[in-house]
């Protein structure tokens, strides 16, 4: 049995973050109180300075990392892999991983040559890299350097029995809606706290000659978010928890009721750009873009993500908290969800350089680089509150280092990979589907119950 939060009963996928701290802090605007480097002042340190990594020389020695990330976010963490070059005087090499990972590895591996090391995005892609004997555990110096900077929910996250094998460099906060703050203004739109005021926000959009929200339908995991977060507000913790861990079947009435409530937005085209046609064509950073261009007639007044949209709203003239702000997803139930997701490093070869660079991905220095670049959060807790770019990120990397048993770990992430984390299979298909066509809740459900009964069987 896999020992970490996410498995106790009460405490499962439990990460970070206090819900009040997020809705205080995800708001913010401008940074009224910055210092001259873009840096907020005195308390925004991290709760705990380093001295430095110390890594060893490894001058001619070759490490393969296999990801998923592509564009921007490739771009972002091979800045990262070239510090760590310059620091152990190692050649990296980024490995372009197909989603799903697991699959991608399976191949290497039985072609005999799995990267070093492969970044994880799933809490169950862990679990599966440890089943199939892939994964390696985490050196002693590794180890030390995690449990340094890293709180224990994280650091249990990435064990299995007992033992540490990954180290989640890079977290998100997945209850998010970023807007663009023209459309706002010019249609007299207020930021909604509560469903029912989201839905008269985007009539109000609407109304204005503006198409309300921009979905990233042909990425079905944006749409398994969408869920999350509905269903964690709407039925609770502990109903989330026992959906996570198939101890409830997806065809109970809390089911329903969550995709009845998400049907009220994907079930009204004028809402959707593009309508669910559209929708299924756009990927996730064109659902980000095309929010923030177009000047005061873009495409998609509202995106829902979550703090890794920085990066694409990078891409765009957008400045994020003037021309892009962002508020917490809104409350379908009594408070508003916080669903976590993260991106695990795990060694697939025993050898120096690959415990090396674990050490190294567990320190501030590597997570220095990225914040930097924006659309980054780590669950580092030596990082600077200084290093990231905006108060707008700095708000959510606070909220997310705040220690609480109000968040849950991404349901999806939780999944096996069949169910939770494949393109075109299980629930990112019957979620596709059901974008087409909302009004089909009990049919939706069936799929997804035969799917996930058939993926945890396996």
């Amino acid at each position: 049995m896999r020992t970490t939060l996410r498995t106790r009963t009460g405490r499962a996928a439990v990460v970070a973050v206090a819900a009040g701290a997020l809705v205080l802090t995800a708001c913010s605007g401008d940074d009224d109180n910055s210092d001259g480097d873009g840096g907020k002042k005195g308390s925004d340190k991290g709760s705990s300075a380093s001295s430095g990594v110390t890594l060893p020389k490894l001058n001619g020695q070759t490490i393969e990392v296999a990801a998923v990330w592509s564009g921007a976010e490739r771009k972002a963490f091979i800045s990262v892999l070239d510090d760590f070059e310059k620091r152990t005087g190692a050649k990296t090499t980024y490995v372009p991983a197909q989603d799903p990972i697991i699959g991608f590895l399976e191949s290497k591996v039985a072609g005999g040559a799995p990267p070093d090391v492969a970044m994880l995005p799933q809490v169950g892609a862990i679990d599966q890299a440890v089943a199939n004997k892939w994964a390696k555990p985490m050196g002693k110096a590794a180890r030390a350097e995690l449990a340094k900077n890293y709180g224990k929910g994280w650091q249990d996250l990435g064990a299995v029995d007992g033992k540490q094998y990954g180290v989640y460099f890079k977290a998100a906060n997945k209850s998010l809606v970023w807007y663009n703050n023209q459309v706002f203004r010019n249609a007299g739109a207020k930021v909604p706290k509560t469903w029912k005021e989201f839905l008269a926000t985007a009539q109000t959009i609407f109304d204005s000659g503006v198409t309300p929200v921009s979905v990233a339908g042909a990425d079905g995991w944006t749409l398994t978010d969408w869920f999350e977060n509905i269903y964690l507000s709407q039925a609770g913790p502990d109903k989330y928890d026992q959906l996570a861990q198939h101890k409830i079947k997806w065809t109970d009435p809390s089911v329903k009721e969550a995709l009845t409530t998400l049907g009220q937005l994907f079930g009204n085209q004028d809402y959707i750009a593009g309508g669910a046609k559209g929708a299924l064509q756009t990927e996730f950073p064109a659902s980000v873009t095309q929010t923030f261009t177009g000047g005061d007639q873009p495409k998609g007044g509202m995106v829902f993500e979550a703090d890794f949209v920085g990066i694409n709203i990078g891409q765009t003239k957008a400045k994020i908290g003037t021309d892009a702000k962002v508020f917490p997803f809104p409350a379908v139930g009594t408070a508003s969800p916080a669903v976590v997701g993260g991106d695990a490093a795990v060694a697939l070869q025993n050898n120096k350089g690959a415990q090396a660079l674990l050490t190294y991905l567990a320190s501030p220095e590597s997570a220095r680089i990225w914040a930097k670049a924006g659309g980054f959060i780590s669950p580092n807790k030596s990082l600077a509150m200084s290093d990231y770019p905006n108060a707008v990120q700095r708000g959510i990397a606070k909220a997310l280092i705040a220690a609480g048993d109000n968040i849950r770990y991404d349901m999806s992430d939780q999944a096996p990979q069949a169910f939770g984390g494949s393109p075109g299979k299980g629930e990112w298909k019957a979620l596709q589907d059901f974008l087409k066509n909302p009004k089909d809740v009990a049919g939706t459900q069936r799929t997804l119950e035969k799917d996930a009964a058939k993926a945890f069987k396996s």
